[in-house]
């Protein structure tokens, strides 16, 4: 396993989910949190899975890479939706991170598919 990817997978998917977690309480304080919803929404879903992701990762847990596989789904779908508020500096930070965990994550789950088979 290639040390180097897994921890920098770890470290995306825990910068990700720090990020996501802001996003979601920032948007809560703003006007129209009406127009938000599905924002707060998938950036509290994101969270939780990068999160849990991260931790799988971390103990060598036999299903990471499915894991990661459904992370780089969410990540993506996260920065989307935070790109169309990214005139919300929160959502566009957590646009970018959710692009790097997605990238992370996707080179991991190529990498180390055998070793977490």
């Amino acid at each position: 396993m290639n040390h180097h990817v897994l921890k920098s997978c770890i470290d995306a998917c825990n910068a990700c989910a720090v990020e996501c977690e802001h996003c979601a309480t920032e948007c809560l304080k703003e006007d129209d949190i009406k127009l938000l919803s599905y924002c707060i929404s998938l950036t509290r879903e994101c969270a939780l899975l990068c999160d849990s992701t991260a931790r799988l990762m971390s103990m060598g847990g036999g299903h990471a890479t499915a894991l990661c596989q459904l992370c780089v789904q969410l990540c993506e779908e996260c920065a989307l939706e935070c790109e169309r508020n990214a005139a919300m500096e929160h959502c566009k930070r957590c646009a970018i991170e959710c692009r790097r965990c997605a990238e992370e994550c996707r080179v991991m789950a190529e990498e180390n598919a055998a070793q977490f088979a």
